[in-house]
């Protein structure tokens, strides 16, 4: 594995990381204030202002990711595969319910149900159930 995908796998952690506790934050502003300061965040404690945090944060948002949904796989020789033609059915190793893979530059970081999207009903989603860190799932 090169450095740059080492890089971009922890950066992706990160960012994964960072927006669990984005949500946690928000679901305690919900609650009711508490009377301790929060503490100082790691780049202030470095000396890093907001305002530097705020724009290498804005940098890191901006940067597109390649996102698929993976309904499932299938291993067949290549004498099999020349044969399909039109209206051919492929077996998946997944079975209708069991939840999807949602899978970032090649790295699953949750899984999901498809859903049929409310404002369009010719098209499909993917409702998260679960969003899966390097240490575990955090649903």
């Amino acid at each position: 594995m090169s450095s740059s995908n080492e890089m971009s796998d922890e950066a992706l952690a990160l960012q994964w990381e960072a927006a669990a506790s984005e949500a946690e934050m928000d679901m305690d502003m919900a609650a009711p204030a508490a009377t301790a300061q929060p503490a100082a965040s790691p780049a202030v404690e470095k000396g890093m202002s907001d305002e530097n945090v705020d724009r290498n944060l804005d940098a890191v948002l901006g940067i597109p990711v390649d996102m698929q949904v993976v309904l499932g796989s299938a291993t067949m020789p290549v004498a099999s595969l020349l044969k399909l033609g039109r209206g051919a059915v492929i077996p998946l190793d997944h079975r209708v319910g069991e939840p999807v893979d949602i899978v970032v530059n090649g790295r699953t970081v949750a899984r999901g149900e498809i859903v049929v999207v409310e404002d369009d009903n010719s098209r499909f989603g993917v409702s998260l159930t679960e969003i899966v860190g390097a240490k575990g799932s955090y649903a």
